[in-house]
């Protein structure tokens, strides 16, 4: 993939156009423009302390891979080492995958926990992946702050969609505010830490909502991929959906709310194996950058 030249690439609403659910979005709140950051920008720019401290993190991982019984050519020595498919994705911390190296897409899931997350976290926690966990406040984490302490325990990144999934453009600045500080204030009353990560409802933001977050210590994280889970419970279109927009550097966004979306996930992962892709969280994708609050990143 050729490396791209801009740390922050200048572009309108309009040229969201590739994450297609956007659409209305787009004719609703004009051109206002924004700068948008793409994960292999923000890898190339971080500072040169976070690269030496993810180098060593990565050397770090390696050598303690190789004491747990590893040959020299990276193998098991121990035939009971092998994990299947979990071999290929992404351990939940940032110093165990490199996505400057590594063929990497980031797993994300809006608006819950719902009932159906346990089953969701099951099948992650078989096939050894992390994701980012984009969470509801009203009748989502207020309801179900089990399944919170769960993504949390499980290495899952804790994020932010707003309290009640409100356009953070439509409203006024203190509303919008109250939005995002109150979903703060609950998964760190659940957790006893605060989301650094949020993605604003319908992908909508502007200067005053990339303000608010900047204040909140929140990163702005749009997508690339888009199943449009939402208009259908057939897990077979949302797998097909998903694999035929997925590219190195991907952001996929799914929905664990929605029924026909956690039963696709297996086949999801199996075929993002199979094409040799590395899943991760969204801060794993970023490393060793560290997101910026206010910042858009976009692929």
């Amino acid at each position: 993939m050729p490396k791209q030249t801009s740390a922050a690439r200048r572009t309108s609403i309009a040229g969201l156009l590739a994450a297609t659910s956007l659409a209305l979005a787009l004719a609703l709140s004009g051109c206002a423009d924004y700068d948008v950051t793409a994960p292999a920008d923000a890898r190339a720019d971080a500072p040169a302390a976070a690269v030496q401290a993810k180098d060593a993190q990565l050397a770090a991982a390696k050598g303690a891979k190789n004491a747990d019984g590893k040959n020299a050519d990276g193998k098991n020595g121990d035939a009971k080492g092998s994990q299947g498919a979990g071999q290929t994705t992404a351990p939940g911390g940032a110093g165990d995958v490199d996505c400057r190296q590594a063929k990497c897409v980031a797993l994300t899931f809006d608006a819950g926990p719902s009932e159906n997350t346990p089953r969701l976290l099951d099948i992650l926690k078989k096939e050894k992946v992390h994701a980012t966990f984009f969470m509801l406040g009203e009748n989502h984490v207020d309801k179900r702050p089990a399944e919170v302490k769960r993504i949390d325990a499980e290495g899952h990144e804790l994020a932010n969609h707003t309290w009640s999934h409100q356009i953070l453009t439509d409203i006024k600045p203190e509303e919008a505010k109250r939005e995002l500080s109150r979903l703060q204030d609950a998964v760190r009353k659940i957790t006893g830490k605060t989301p650094r990560l949020m993605r604003p409802p319908q992908g909508r933001t502007d200067e005053e909502v990339s303000k608010i977050s900047k204040d909140l210590g929140l990163a702005q994280v749009l997508w690339s991929v888009t199943a449009k889970d939402y208009q259908t419970n057939d897990s077979a279109l949302i797998t097909k959906r998903v694999l035929e927009q997925t590219e190195r550097d991907g952001i996929i966004l799914l929905h664990d709310i929605y029924k026909g979306t956690v039963p696709a996930v297996p086949g999801i992962l199996k075929e993002l194996k199979k094409r040799g892709y590395t899943v991760v969280t969204v801060s794993q994708l970023l490393s060793p950058a560290k997101a910026e609050p206010g910042m858009v990143y976009r692929p």
